[in-house]
């Protein structure tokens, strides 16, 4: 009988290489949600195998600094070994105490400032944080795989398929392969992603004794928001490591918001542009703004930046449980604005092991765990999506 219509009995632990005789749980995509899942699946013995299509573990152009709040730092705990995750706040950015906007002018429209706690994670570099992720995990994790579709058995379990070829067999598939993810196509071929009509151009500076003294004292203190009155906006914010990894710098995030007319080219010449090409137009769409704001753009690292299209996923009624299920930006992608797409995604990871593994104790049946799971990440995730859509209009002067 396939494990996905029952589970009994205790899972045994894993000792050495030995993998656990409870269910195996295959998850399709390697970016923060899905190592912190993996992370937890094996803590409880459990049988993982993640599949990444990057071919190493370095990020693919998707940011770099990334906020974290306190549901992130709960999820954190609640998922990774305690040494795992020791190493990622020690690898964290010196703690944050201040959110603020400017005009372009840089006149303060409003500021926030927020206790300091040492033992709390405020932002983490993109990079260092997914290293951290992989720590213990070893050959549980494949790149350069990439899940291009599945098929549920005719025993209830589920066997993926590889662009590159091959396949495997588990009694659940997880997508946590983000905004195209090929797991949603398969199980909500109906979902739909909408384009909000923002460009990002993601850049960072390095902070040495000359940019160091270019930045205005705020944005060394957390996250700035600047803009101007046609709905163009820059964000900045400090990464500097507690403790730097050798191959890293600290550095300053850097961002520019604008819709395509007001970047003034097509989508097809945007994400065309060279890195060097991307920082030259973000320069010349700030040129007018305050000194110290143009000051970051021109010393922005040349090779640094990179275009993102702003979306959002759109709501989706619930589905009838199985073996596929879905987690974070592949099943409710929002946009940046509050800073919580990857908290929620970290969330999405606790709740799922912890029914995950109540299943693999055998206190309920793996699809019982997999409806809970989703009971309560559906509304939780689209809600937050609709928040960050509310912050996204308040900042533009739009409705989104």
């Amino acid at each position: 009988m396939s494990v996905w219509r029952r589970v009994s009995g205790p899972i045994p632990t894993k000792r050495g290489d030995e993998m656990s005789a409870g269910p195996r749980i295959l998850i399709a995509g390697g970016g923060l949600g899905g190592l912190a899942l993996a992370q937890a699946l094996r803590q409880g013995g459990l049988d993982v195998a993640v599949y990444e299509r990057d071919p190493t573990p370095e990020i693919r152009n998707q940011g770099y600094r990334i906020h974290i709040n306190p549901d992130g730092n709960a999820a954190l705990r609640a998922c990774l070994p305690p040494d795992v995750f020791d190493l990622v706040l020690r690898t964290s950015g010196v703690t944050n105490d201040l959110v603020a906007s400017y005009t372009h002018r840089l006149e303060r429209v409003m500021a926030q400032t927020f206790p300091a706690d040492p033992d709390e994670i405020t932002h983490v570099d993109r990079n260092t944080f997914r290293r951290g992720l992989l720590s213990g995990l070893g050959d549980a994790v494949h790149f350069g795989r990439t899940v291009a579709g599945y098929q549920v058995t005719e025993s209830g379990r589920v066997r993926v398929r590889f662009a590159e070829g091959g396949s495997d067999e588990g009694d659940l598939l997880v997508g946590a392969d983000g905004v195209g993810s090929a797991v949603r196509r398969g199980l909500l071929p109906h979902a739909t992603v909408k384009d909000l009509g923002l460009r990002c151009l993601y850049g960072r500076m390095a902070i040495d004794e000359v940019t160091g003294a270019l930045m205005p004292e705020d944005f060394d203190r957390g996250f700035c928001w600047v803009a101007d009155e046609t709905g163009c906006g820059a964000a900045f914010g400090p990464m500097r490591f507690r403790s730097r990894p050798e191959d890293a710098s600290d550095y300053l995030m850097t961002t520019l918001v604008a819709t395509p007319e007001r970047l003034g080219i097509t989508d097809e010449e945007l994400f065309g542009l060279s890195p060097k090409e991307l920082r030259k137009l973000s320069a010349e769409l700030t040129a007018d703004w305050h000194p110290a704001v143009r000051e970051l753009f021109l010393h922005a690292d040349a090779d640094a930046f990179l275009p993102i299209a702003i979306r959002a996923g759109e709501r989706v009624e619930a589905w009838r449980p199985g073996p596929v299920t879905l987690l974070g930006d592949a099943v409710h992608l929002m946009p940046p604005t509050g800073g919580v797409g990857a908290n929620t995604a970290l969330q999405d990871s606790a709740a799922l092991a912890g029914e995950l593994l109540s299943a693999a104790r055998g206190e309920r049946s793996l699809v019982d765990a997999v409806a809970a799971y989703e009971r309560v990440m559906l509304p939780r995730g689209f809600d937050t999506v609709d928040h960050s859509l509310r912050i996204a209009g308040q900042m533009f002067g739009r409705t989104f």
